[in-house]
């Protein structure tokens, strides 16, 4: 496959109908929203899709230009999917990636913004002023290597090491094959994530080996490769040059659907971790 995607459903498409061996392909309806799950289940399927063992959930959302990002309905079904491949209990450290001043790759701290933190909150608490028994959530904004001197892994695994959370829960933008699915599809993963692999930049994996916990990601694609936007739309092969493969697109709207994107990916986070509250509530605690 002579394109660069960080959807599994897309690299699943390369095949047409024939889901190679490995693979295994589901689609479902939710509350008005398309979901497609990929199971990657042996060697041959990474080899297939070039995708770690493991599960991919896609949601097919209406373009985040033309959507309200406190769409209750979406937040709750997408909330269901994180769920789905989360630990039911224990504390969850969620972590910002990317880098805040390049707008498409702000998704990840910008959704920190949206997150309600928990952690430091008694039971005690939370239950006298009516929150009920809240899960333990803790936020991070790890920044970029070239302004910390640190990479993320280092940082991340450092934390797990003092809070030691049941699972790490990342949040970063994703490159598409195709324009169409920028700003409008939301990945979810129980196989972690290589931090800046969306603007190309691509660092040290987040894996329950690198960190010692399981990691999931949820992200949003921002960017379309120049090289492989230059192929779709010919469609044919082309020759590609240094400076294309060091290139990227993205829509005129970016900074619309990143900041859409965070406020979806965060609220559907906090629901996920917070389940017994509605989002009208958790949209007043977080200020939005």
């Amino acid at each position: 496959m002579n394109f660069r995607t960080d959807l599994a459903l897309e690299r699943r498409e390369a095949f047409g109908s024939d889901i190679p061996r490995g693979v295994k392909s589901s689609e479902y309806k939710k509350g008005g929203t398309e979901f497609t799950k990929i199971r990657v289940i042996d060697k041959d399927g990474e080899k297939a899709l070039g995708k770690p063992v493991g599960t991919y959930i896609t949601a097919e959302i209406e373009p985040l230009t033309r959507r309200n990002s406190a769409d209750a309905k979406l937040i709750e079904v997408i909330a269901q999917e994180i769920r789905s491949v989360l630990p039911q209990e224990g504390t969850v450290l969620v972590v910002g990636l990317g880098n805040r001043d390049i707008t498409p790759d702000a998704v990840g701290p910008k959704s920190i913004d949206m997150l309600l933190a928990t952690r430091h909150i008694g039971a005690e608490v939370s239950k006298s002023v009516g929150l009920g028994e809240l899960r333990p959530v803790a936020g991070f904004v790890p920044g970029v290597l070239g302004k910390t001197g640190l990479e993320t892994a280092e940082s991340v695994k450092g934390l797990v090491k003092m809070i030691n959370p049941c699972a790490v829960a990342a949040v970063d933008a994703l490159a598409a094959r195709r324009l169409s699915r920028l700003g409008n599809t939301v990945q979810i993963s129980d196989t972690g994530i290589a931090p800046g692999s969306g603007v190309g930049n691509r660092r040290y994996a987040l894996t329950r080996e690198t960190v010692g916990v399981p990691v999931i990601s949820v992200g949003v694609p921002t960017v379309v490769d120049a090289s492989t936007l230059a192929e779709e739309l010919s469609g044919s092969d082309i020759k590609k040059s240094e400076e294309g493969e060091n290139m990227i697109v993205t829509p005129r709207e970016i900074d619309l659907v990143t900041q859409r994107a965070a406020e979806i990916i965060g609220l559907s986070l906090n629901k996920a971790f917070q389940p017994h509250l509605s989002v009208d509530d958790i949209m007043m605690l977080v200020g939005n």
